[in-house]
Formats: C-alpha cells, sequence, structure tokens
C-alpha cells in the first residue's frame, strides 16, 4: 500500500514518547511497513508555559536535527524535490506555523534546511496570516503576500490548515501553484473552529491544491471511521475526488477515532472507498507534491 500523510507530529512527540516503535498512532517500524509513504514531518517549535504555548527558536532547530538524525539512523529519505522520493519510507519536511519568522526572506534559510512545506499558522494570528482563532479576520498581510510568492518560487508547499478564511481566501487569489489544508475537516457536517467552510473548499480545489482530511475526533460528524468516510464522501462526491487527500494528525492528537487506532488500520478504508482507494491515500496528494517540488 502506498500512502501520504500530510500530518504526523513526529518531532513533538518524540519530547515525550518513543516513537521509533512504542507510540501506539503511529511510529518508524509502522510507518515502514508501508510499500512506499511520504510523511509531512511537522515542525513545532513550541514550548507549552501554563495555559500559553510560546514559540522557541532553539526548538526549530533541534526538531530540523531530530529529521536529520531518524534519517541516518534509520534509512528514512529526506526529499528536496519530487524525483527524491523513493520506496519505502520518505520525510517531507513540513512547519506549523510562521510565528518564528521576522520577515518572508527567512524562507531562504528554511530551504536550505530542507523545508518543504510550510504553515502560514498554528493557533495564533502572525505578522503574515490570521489564524482561525483571530479576533478580527485580517487575512494575509503585505509580508504574506510576499511569503507566498517565495514560497512559490522557491519549491516549497504553501499549508492553509489553522488559517483563518480571509487568510485562505487571500492566499488562493495569490498563489501561482497548488496549495493545501494538511489537517481539515469541514463545517458543514461538524461546526468546530478548525473546520472550513464550503467556500474556502472551493478556493483550495480552484487551485488544483488538496484537502487532508483529518482525524482529530471533534472535527468529525462522529469519532469513528463513519465520520472518517462522511468527511471524505462529502469532499469526493461535492467538489471533486482528485482534491481528497489525508491528514492524520497522528501524534499529535490525544485519541484516534474509533476503528483507526493506529495509521496501518488506514486500510481499512480500502473497501469503503472501492476505486478512490489509491487516489485519496496516495494519488492525488503526490500530484500537488510534484506541482510544487
Amino acid at each position: 500500500m502506498n500512502f501520504v500523510d500530510l500530518h504526523e507530529d513526529i518531532a513533538y512527540s518524540s519530547l515525550y514518547s518513543n516513537v521509533i516503535n512504542e507510540n501506539k498512532q503511529s511510529n518508524i517500524n509502522l510507518l515502514k511497513t508501508f510499500d512506499k509513504s511520504v510523511i509531512f514531518s511537522v515542525i513545532f517549535p513550541h514550548v507549552h508555559i501554563t495555559d500559553k504555548t510560546i514559540p522557541e527558536l532553539s526548538l526549530l532547530y533541534e526538531q530540523f536535527k531530530f529529521y536529520y538524525g531518524l534519517g541516518r539512523d534509520y534509512n528514512i529519505n529526506i526529499i528536496k524535490r519530487y524525483d527524491d522520493i523513493k520506496n519505502n519510507l520518505n520525510f517531507l519536511i513540513s512547519m506549523e506555523g510562521t510565528d518564528l519568522l521576522n520577515n518572508p526572506e527567512d524562507i531562504y534559510i528554511l530551504k536550505e534546511l530542507k523545508l518543504r512545506n510550510l504553515g502560514l499558522t498554528w493557533n495564533y494570528d502572525t505578522k503574515f496570516a490570521a489564524s482561525c482563532h483571530s479576533k478580527k479576520d485580517y487575512g494575509l498581510t503585505g509580508y504574506g503576500e510576499e511569503l507566498i510568492e517565495l514560497c512559490n518560487k522557491n519549491n516549497i508547499i504553501v499549508d492553509l490548515a489553522h488559517a483563518s478564511k480571509n487568510t485562505i481566501i487571500d492566499a488562493c487569489n495569490i498563489s501561482k501553484k497548488p496549495l493545501i489544508d494538511s489537517h481539515t475537516n469541514f463545517k458543514a457536517l461538524k461546526n468546530h473552529i478548525r473546520n472550513i467552510d464550503d467556500e474556502s473548499i472551493g478556493a483550495i480545489t480552484d487551485t488544483d491544491g488538496v484537502i487532508g482530511i483529518t482525524l482529530i475526533r471533534d472535527t468529525l460528524k462522529t469519532p469513528d471511521i463513519n465520520g472518517i468516510m462522511e468527511s471524505i464522501n462529502y469532499l469526493g462526491d461535492s467538489y471533486g475526488w482528485r482534491y481528497v487527500a489525508i491528514g492524520t494528525d497522528f501524534l499529535g492528537i490525544t485519541q484516534t477515532p474509533d476503528g483507526i487506532e493506529n495509521i496501518t488500520m488506514l486500510s481499512k478504508l480500502k473497501d469503503l472507498l472501492g476505486i478512490h482507494f489509491n487516489d485519496v491515500l496516495y494519488n492525488n496528494a503526490l500530484r500537488v507534491i510534484k506541482d510544487n517540488l
């Protein structure tokens, strides 16, 4: 089975669990059971202090180094170009949020560090874009527009997960390449702050991008395999099956949906998806990777 997961918090999770062979949601040994996989391996450079989550520059570099070490020690391929993708396990390094960027030109440094997917926001507004938690949805700033243009020119995917509605619309109007929302679900099925509405879906699909159906329980209509299929079918039937992908958020969530307790159990979707299985699990996301990288 081939598989692309648009979002896994491997580095951050390593701070409190064994991501090589013990974490029950996903781990290196489980990921190596796939014939070919591309895992968007997330840099999440934050620390929790009381009720706040604070960005920390040293964690950014430590998490990059962690992925390089995994690549070296466990024969994991870290891709810089589409043609780098090999059989078995590939990492595409991603970063969640632009909190630590000073200006758009910082993308040149991140590119040299092998970053290939950039999330504009996490749960906080930045100087580049408003988040879905914004009290005043200002969308993209001038800096944000410049950042997207530089990402397009430097073969870095732009990720709209956690972004506000106006940020999504602005980004889709500016980008010259397909965009992704790596892990979300839909307000039409469940009114949750992390879910996106139909206008946002249409904007992303108009760029020929993909949307990763996420396994965050609270964002699903029902927190089980049936809820996952409802989101998949809503996107595929309403907007087109070429836009459907998977972004589990495994290792970043406390509990998985019923029936999909670990990453290998996504194979249960095969009978439910029928002819769409390979596209949803692999081909659609791979197309966007190719178009960007």
